[in-house]
């Protein structure tokens, strides 16, 4: 007989097994829901007639002599750095793009589909400040862009992990583009996102990618994105540009992006936006073509319309959702996949004003079909510090909107009806096999929403939100399990950071030179 002392340790096993993480990566979502389109065709047709006259008749500005020569043996008509583009050239150029990305991970379990109905979850980046797990808003340090490498591969909605989620201020801006990128190779085995920051950095980005997957299989394999965003209206610089060259001639998907701040840098009406902004697109999408034809490249762009109160960009507001929807139709217009931003907002807090402005922007993105959902965990504060809070809810939030999107399930129909029969008026389903079989799956359990009794709440210490998320970060971050980086690799990875921190001096800027 087992002793009592037996049947406790026995107990706690199960009781742990129950209770640790579950760590599975979801396949990337592939959508079954319908698409939200409120354009006619003829309106599709209308805004795609605007841009191309834009860029016809207005140009676009490319600061930077090596695309001006390019784009002149190309054919366009050029005039200064003011490019003139014959809507021929841009559709014959726009038509190589694939429709569909296959993104290769370290893991190869995880790789990943971008395009038509297949979409994926992508942390946010960029933010100079962050929000820690005692909740106090702070400067960033490696350690803390670390651990949300580390909870993006934790996360199961969560398919990349991304690049400087936050910025690590304890590293010259020089040299931050190598921590950065080892980050996230070291701390995730999902694909992730490369330094677009200079030419020269996005060089080094994607030498420490043949490092980790091969010499050689960059050419056949996109493994890492880059994005590069313009300066609306109808401007796009020599530093995004010599970041674009480097990854679209090495086959790595870019995610051509306009900056767009509706009112202030774009027209103050939704439609001539969405047409400025689908020009300056198409202007970037083209040129990913003409650096190397048949080179992935995803349509970009970030959304915000501007406070006529104060100029403060604005999140969550309905015409953000109108243009995200019009941006969808657009870009399966040209059979190239998009990507959009997820979970915006403009709080100071993790509060009621974060939580609506990013469902809001949820489920419009959602429902316009996007492809790379960027900026899915984390974002607070018009982007200015990342939530650890808000990253590992926002990443449940990501879970439901991927529920949602699988659309109905069929499968237990039949069985469910009989069960009907079986219960009759006035019975419950709670004991009956067909619940039991399914209760798991059947409907979406949030973790960190509490759905309790008030009484319950309060014998549980009454926490709200934040603090649930604050401990869900921590626990994960405690039960954390690296993917080890092969020896070999690793120490080769170690070598080249090392080299070329002694050659790019410590600035505090961006490595354009060295």
């Amino acid at each position: 007989m087992m002793s009592s002392s037996a049947e406790r340790l026995g107990r706690n096993a199960r009781r742990s097994g129950r209770l640790k993480t579950k760590i599975a990566m979801l396949p990337n979502l592939v959508r079954n829901i319908p698409l939200t389109e409120p354009m006619a065709e003829e309106q599709v047709l209308r805004i795609d007639d605007a841009s191309l006259s834009i860029l016809e008749e207005v140009g676009v500005e490319f600061h930077d002599p090596i695309a001006i020569q390019q784009w002149r043996e190309a054919g366009a008509d050029v005039e200064g750095e003011r490019v003139k583009f014959d809507r021929g050239l841009i559709r014959e150029l726009i038509s190589s793009i694939p429709e569909n990305i296959t993104m290769h991970a370290r893991d190869p379990e995880k790789t990943l589909q971008i395009g038509g109905k297949s979409s994926i979850f992508v942390p946010m980046t960029g933010a100079p400040f962050i929000c820690d797990l005692e909740n106090k808003r702070r400067w960033p340090t490696l350690e803390d862009l670390n651990n949300f490498h580390k909870l993006a591969h934790m996360l199961p909605a969560i398919h990349s992990s991304a690049h400087h989620i936050v910025e690590p201020m304890d590293h010259p801006i020089s040299h931050r583009h190598l921590r950065i990128t080892y980050s996230s190779m070291k701390h995730s085995d999902k694909t992730f996102m490369g330094m677009t920051s200079s030419g020269k950095n996005a060089e080094d980005v994607i030498a420490m990618c043949k490092i980790l997957f091969g010499e050689d299989y960059l050419d056949k394999h996109a493994v890492v994105t880059g994005n590069i965003n313009g300066n609306s209206p109808l401007v796009w610089d020599q530093t995004m540009l010599s970041a674009l060259r480097v990854f679209s001639a090495n086959n790595q998907p870019v995610l051509c992006s306009p900056f767009v701040l509706g009112g202030a840098n774009t027209p103050a009406s939704v439609a001539p936006t969405v047409a400025q902004l689908n020009a300056e697109a198409l202007s970037a999408l083209a040129y990913t073509q003409v650096i190397r034809k048949g080179a992935p490249a995803i349509y970009g762009h970030y959304l915000a319309t501007v406070s006529m109160q104060s100029g403060a960009p604005m999140a969550g507001t309905p015409e953000i959702s109108l243009m995200n929807f019009m941006v969808g139709q657009m870009a399966r217009y040209y059979e190239v996949p998009w990507r959009t931003s997820n979970t915006l907002g403009g709080s100071k807090l993790f509060d009621a004003q974060a939580g609506y402005e990013s469902a809001s922007t949820m489920m419009a993105v959602l429902l316009s079909g996007a492809n790379y959902i960027w900026h899915s965990a984390g974002w607070n504060e018009a982007g200015m510090h990342c939530s650890m809070a808000k990253f590992v809810v926002d990443a449940e939030q990501c879970e439901m909107g991927y529920r949602m999107s699988e659309g109905i399930r069929w499968d237990d129909f039949d069985e469910g009806v009989a069960a009907i029969r079986d219960i009759g008026p006035g019975g419950h389903y709670l004991g009956h096999e067909h619940t039991m079989a399914n209760f798991q799956r059947a409907f979406f359990m949030p973790k960190l929403f509490d759905n309790n009794s008030i009484e319950q709440w309060e014998a549980d210490g009454g926490k709200d939100t934040i603090q649930r998320g604050l401990e869900h970060a921590s626990k994960l971050l405690n039960e954390y399990q690296e993917p080890k980086l092969d020896k070999a690799k690793n120490e080769e990875l170690l070598d080249f950071i090392a080299r070329r921190e002694k050659t790019i001096p410590a600035m505090e800027s961006l490595n354009n030179e060295h």
